[in-house]
C-alpha cells in the first residue's frame, strides 16, 4: 500500500489520549434557533450543535489568525523601517562585490 502505513496509524489511535469534553448551554430567542436551524440543514450539518460548534470554531480561528498577524506585521514594519534610517556598513565581501559590479559595467561601456 502506497502512503499508507498501516502500524503508525494503529498506534496514533491506540496513544490518543481522550480530551476531557464539557458542557456549553445558551439560551437563545425560539426564533434564533429556528434561523440557526435552518441553516445547519441548508448547509448539510447533521446537527444543530455541529453547526454551532464549527461555525464558532471558525470564527475563533478567523480572530486568532487576525490578532496573530498585526503584531507580526508591526515588528515586520518596525524592522524594515528602522534598517533603511539606520543603514549597517556594508561588509567587505558587499565592498568586493559592488567594485566588481562597477568594473564589470566599465569594460561592458567601452566595448
Amino acid at each position: 500500500m502506497y502512503g499508507v502505513f498501516p502500524y503508525i496509524s494503529y498506534m496514533e489511535k491506540r496513544l490518543k489520549i481522550k480530551e476531557r469534553k464539557t458542557r456549553f448551554d445558551a439560551r437563545i430567542p425560539e426564533a434564533q434557533k429556528a434561523l440557526f436551524e435552518k441553516a445547519a440543514d441548508l448547509a448539510g450539518y447533521r446537527t444543530l450543535t455541529e453547526f454551532l460548534i464549527s461555525s464558532a470554531q471558525y470564527q475563533v480561528n478567523t480572530i486568532l489568525e487576525q490578532y496573530h498577524k498585526i503584531p507580526a506585521s508591526q515588528k515586520d514594519q518596525e524592522t524594515f523601517f528602522n534598517s533603511i534610517i539606520n543603514p549597517t556598513e556594508p561588509n567587505e565581501k558587499l565592498k568586493t562585490a559592488f567594485n566588481r559590479y562597477q568594473q564589470a559595467l566599465k569594460s561592458d561601456c567601452t566595448i
